[in-house]
């Protein structure tokens, strides 16, 4: 494949990552905070899962050069 479609979708399989804290703060902003817990579990969940893609990529990246 192509260098420019592999980055490519590195950022956006991170960019999809940022969507739980978005969705944690609109919770709480129109619904509440019981409405919250799923984007704030999600949180978490996505740094740690983000730390080990980047961990990952980056490794991968690495053996390509």
């Amino acid at each position: 494949s192509f260098p420019i479609f592999a980055a490519l979708r590195r950022a956006c399989s991170m960019v999809g990552m940022q969507n739980s804290g978005l969705a944690t703060s609109l919770a709480l902003l129109h619904f509440g905070a019981a409405a919250a817990i799923p984007g704030a579990l999600f949180s978490v969940w996505h740094n740690i899962s983000g730390s080990l893609a980047a961990n990952y990529l980056s490794s991968r990246m690495k053996k390509t050069d």
